[in-house]
């Protein structure tokens, strides 16, 4: 009985990572500020990123900050009340859904925002020096998915170190749906057609959106214009 007790608890772990990590706060906040279809632009990911395109960096922060809590909720949540196993299970769960959510056909974000608070949530040492990699490695070559790659890569090898087999176990699952995620970007990083990042503080992007990608007007009206997109008033 109680061993029925603890394996329920497990896939109630997975299946409650998963629904947390399928949240697409991206596509969410877009729509509500009335900015259309965030899947209809640029790389049509629903990340921090992609929402940046938008000209809105409040909305950017925004999706950047709630994709990261999602993962870490997940773990401390079910951590708290299942233990370490099930706080691993929801955050590979978190990690899964966010990558591929069912409510969006299996197209989701490219996973490192959640990535990263899972880590921080389930060995905070591990997505302390995943995030000062990213930090690090974004400074030197003004690549963001070139950091990502490299932080996320490394955040096995951190947790072994620094945590547990189960832990370092995650960090690589999370390495590999990372890696997959970016399979477009890992091609044009061969190709040198990666773009880099503006220290100027011009958004980040993995490629410029052409003409056609504008974003659409509410209620699917006229494509925004630069100055609708930046949320100027009339």
């Amino acid at each position: 009985m109680l061993s029925s007790l603890g394996d329920l608890s497990l896939w109630t772990a997975a299946i409650g990572g998963y629904l947390l990590g399928s949240i697409p706060f991206g596509l969410v906040l877009t729509r509500l500020a009335g900015l259309g279809d965030i899947r209809q632009i640029g790389s049509r990911s629903i990340g921090a990123t992609n929402v940046l395109r938008t000209g809105r960096k409040s909305l950017a922060a925004a999706t950047l900050l709630l994709d990261g809590a999602k993962g870490a909720v997940a773990v401390l949540v079910f951590g708290a009340v299942a233990g370490l196993n099930a706080a691993v299970l929801a955050g590979g769960g978190a990690m899964l859904g966010h990558c591929f959510p069912v409510w969006l056909r299996l197209k989701g974000g490219k996973g490192v925002a959640t990535a990263l608070g899972i880590l921080l949530a389930i060995a905070w040492p591990v997505g302390l020096l995943a995030c000062l990699t990213w930090l690090t490695v974004a400074f030197l070559f003004r690549y963001s998915s070139a950091a990502s790659l490299t932080a996320i890569t490394l955040a096995p090898v951190y947790a072994w170190f620094v945590a547990d087999l189960q832990r370092a176990l995650l960090a690589i699952l999370i390495a590999v749906l990372v890696w997959l995620r970016h399979h477009e970007n890992i091609i044009r990083l061969a190709k040198g057609e990666e773009s880099k990042i503006d220290l100027r503080g011009k958004a980040a992007t993995d490629t410029e959106p052409a003409p056609e990608d504008r974003i659409p007007g509410h209620n699917g009206g006229p494509p925004l214009d630069d100055d609708d997109r930046r949320g100027k008033k009339s």
